[in-house]
């Protein structure tokens, strides 16, 4: 696999690539990224050879180009809506963006420069993708910046939920490097309670709350079985310390989304040799991206669409299909619960509703309080995240600059 990628991503080929690109005026490959990373703009940058141009148009508009190129499903977005799809095949945005962040770190490059910290203090509650945004956003804009993670390191979910086979820590890492140099203050094991909330409010000019999903969600078919394990919390454990498992053992995935498959490939690669993943969503609807679907199939996972589990006697699961008249048993040693996640806010007294925080261009019910990523209802994907902490910075700005400081 590494050599193909040696292979894979070279500059000739890159410049090839880019070089299929019809140069759109108005491009809607750029109108289809949420975070706005103008994929059209550096895009050209490489056909022309320019590649530290290129890396200079990625970073001023995404902090996370690099982590974005590898788990962003492109497929969906940019790349959906690229104008060759209707002569042969679209441009392959993402292999694009990957090369040119991995060109940055080969040359030390450092796009967005250190700037004072005359315009306020931000407090950011969390350092998931739309808490690094946020604080790379608002340190640009010259404000000093303060990131509180409960965690021992940076990243949330990044970090303890996307095995490294599809984000390497070292690309993760080099992302924060270049948000640390701007002068963002990370302050770890640190969990904000209900008394931390509220002294944050007074010694900060805003509150950014960016805490994620972190909680995985539960059917009542498997409260109480200790086969039962929620994907999230399998993730979070084999990344920070490797999960033993038996191989010969069956290993039941149920979810179709990025994380079921991302549980189906972490098992497989840890030489599981029965993985079966169910999800209740049909092929075509399928939320899991294109690229993580098939590397789970080419990793010999069988994966089943359309049942929905209707029973659960001591692993032995029963599956009803939701279109056509057919039923499925399968009885497993472990079970993976992939059926969603959900915010834990208990500790902060701002409106919410079926368990989101409410805002209104990012500001919470509480004037100086504002929110982005997961915790609001919006699509829960990183570049969605960038894209709001992009946005809640601009909120913040306008919020401090209007002469609101000390409402």
């Amino acid at each position: 696999l590494n050599m193909e990628k040696e292979k894979k991503y070279t500059p000739l080929l890159i410049i090839e690539e880019a070089s299929r690109c019809l140069l759109c005026y108005d491009a809607p490959c750029s109108k289809a990224c949420p975070a706005k990373t103008n994929p059209a703009r550096f895009i050209r940058a490489v056909r022309f050879r320019n590649f530290k141009g290129a890396v200079e148009v990625v970073r001023e508009n995404n902090a996370l180009g690099g982590v974005c190129a590898r788990i962003c499903p492109t497929e969906k977005l940019c790349q959906s809506a690229c104008s060759r799809c209707g002569i042969d095949k679209p441009i392959d945005i993402a292999m694009i963006q990957e090369y040119i962040t991995d060109f940055e770190s080969s040359i030390n490059m450092q796009v967005l420069k250190v700037v004072g910290k005359e315009n306020g203090k931000i407090a950011v509650v969390g350092s998931g993708p739309a808490g690094l945004q946020a604080a790379a956003s608002l340190r640009v804009k010259g404000y000093e910046v303060d990131v509180f993670e409960k965690r021992d390191k940076i990243g949330g979910w990044l970090r303890y939920g996307i095995p490294s086979e599809r984000l390497p820590d070292t690309v993760l890492d080099k992302e924060i490097s270049h948000i640390e140099a701007l002068g963002v203050n990370f302050i770890l094991n640190h969990k904000i309670d209900k008394n931390e909330f509220e002294r944050l409010q007074k010694d900060y000019d805003a509150v950014l709350l960016a805490t994620g999903m972190s909680e995985g969600r539960t059917l009542d078919l498997f409260e109480n079985d200790s086969r039962v394990t929620k994907a999230v919390d399998f993730l979070a454990l084999n990344k920070r310390n490797g999960v033993e498992i038996d191989e010969n053992a069956v290993h039941l995935v149920i979810g179709g989304g990025d994380v079921a498959m991302d549980v189906v490939t972490s098992l497989k690669n840890k030489g599981a040799n029965n993985v079966i993943c169910i999800a209740r969503e049909t092929a075509s609807e399928f939320l899991a991206s294109k690229k993580e679907l098939s590397y789970a199939r080419e990793l010999n996972a069988s994966i089943l669409d359309g049942y929905t589990p209707i029973s659960n006697e001591n692993g032995l699961v029963r599956f009803k299909h939701l279109k056509l008249n057919s039923e499925l048993s399968i009885k497993a040693d472990y079970i993976y619960l992939a059926v969603g996640q959900k915010t834990c806010l208990d500790d902060f007294s701002v409106d919410k509703e079926n368990g989101y925080i409410i805002a209104n261009n990012y500001q919470t019910s509480i004037s100086k309080v504002f929110t982005a990523g997961d915790v609001t209802f919006s699509d829960k994907l990183a570049v969605y995240a960038v894209k709001q902490g992009k946005e809640a910075a601009d909120a913040i700005d306008t919020y401090l600059k209007g002469g609101k400081k000390n409402a």
